[in-house]
């Protein structure tokens, strides 16, 4: 059996059952800072290469694995709690398919600008989550996963937090909360607006300024301004395709192109701490799909004060540069090292990566 099959076994009934750290550890001190290696590992979505994602467990072989951050993606239930889940629709990443009596939950909706047919968090109480269990979301990727589908709850950010407080302790170390706001304009609509729970939950657990392990990201920018307004915790501002949704409900022509010219990045510099943008906008591909020569943008950010910190990086052949594939399967290990090395030689200060223990090994062996 692989390794990482073996520690996600091993893993599994440890954490098929909520993690609740006591008072006691919650405020144990943690010897090393989540910052203190540079640049900073970001485990996407927790250990998301080796176990389903947005699991409990996976967050927690992240941090086993040495990732500074974590990094939990949050959506909103019915009743207004916070949820770790890639997406509202709960279809790809959950075995609500299975659950009979929710069949008469599915429907179609627009989310974003994009019609989807399935199930929403926002149509199910925190309760109801709780009787979820996540599944792998690609599995022709990764099958390894599948063989622990069923097996973790959908986990509460209180519940992550919990986790992480507890770790601190055995780890001896800080670890730092990376959270994504997913869909904000979208459940403010809904009358679910994220933000003021969001900072009132990461106050009460002592996360209340721009000193606590935590970024809040986002693809939108209306929340983040909204954010900076509530708390003076660290913001990022993601890069996508095209423009912010936020922006395009305002009617506002902005579009990521712009805010990414030395101009845009200063204005995102006024309510922001850094930039998340995708590696596209670091390092480019070329026509033929491998790896090109990087741009101005980490130059350009920094002279702007911006922390930068590209996403995603998984080591499967699919998702690299055609020139650092190895194999024909797309999902067979390729040459990620490779990738990990040009990107760190632009001088980002920071990565997020679906395999944590490789950044981590190939950034410890820079340091000796």
């Amino acid at each position: 059996m692989p390794i990482h099959q073996a520690r996600a076994l091993l893993l599994s009934a440890l954490f098929a059952l909520p993690f609740t750290a006591n008072a006691e550890t919650r405020e144990a001190p943690a010897a090393k800072g989540a910052d203190d290696g540079k640049p900073l590992i970001i485990a996407h979505r927790g250990a998301s290469g080796y176990l389903p994602e947005h699991t409990l467990a996976a967050y927690a072989v992240a941090v086993l694995q040495g990732a500074d951050y974590i990094e939990p993606d949050l959506v909103m239930s019915k009743d207004g709690q916070l949820f770790a889940r890639h997406d509202n629709e709960l279809g790809l990443t959950t075995d609500v398919a299975k659950h009979p009596e929710f069949a008469d939950r599915k429907r179609k909706a627009t989310i974003d600008g994009v019609e989807l047919d399935g199930w929403f968090s926002e149509d199910f109480t925190a309760a109801e989550l709780k009787r979820l269990r996540a599944i792998e979301r690609i599995p022709d990727v990764r099958p390894g996963n599948t063989r622990l589908d069923g097996q973790f709850e959908i986990p509460t950010l209180q519940e992550i937090i919990d986790l992480v407080k507890a770790l601190q302790v055995s780890q001896g170390r800080e670890i730092g909360l990376y959270i994504e706001t997913k869909h904000p304009a979208h459940f403010q609509q809904l009358g679910l607006a994220m933000e003021k729970p969001l900072v009132e939950t990461l106050a009460r657990n002592g996360y209340a300024d721009a000193k606590a392990p935590v970024y809040l990201q986002s693809f939108e920018v209306s929340n983040l301004k909204a954010l900076r307004q509530l708390s003076s915790l660290r913001l990022v501002q993601l890069y996508g395709k095209g423009q912010p949704q936020d922006q395009v409900e305002l009617g506002n022509p902005l579009t990521y192109e712009q805010m990414a010219t030395p101009a845009g990045l200063k204005a995102v510099a006024q309510y922001a701490n850094g930039v998340g943008p995708d590696k596209g906008y670091v390092i480019p591909r070329k026509a033929d799909g491998s790896l090109g020569e990087p741009t101005r943008f980490v130059a350009d950010a920094h002279a702007a004060g911006l922390l930068v910190h590209p996403y995603t990086f998984r080591a499967e052949n699919q998702f690299l540069p055609i020139n650092l594939q190895r194999g024909s399967d797309p999902a067979a290990r390729g040459d990620i090292d490779a990738e990990l090395r040009a990107f760190l030689a632009t001088g980002i200060d920071g990565l997020f990566i679906d395999q944590p223990d490789i950044a981590v090994r190939l950034r410890n062996a820079a340091a000796h």
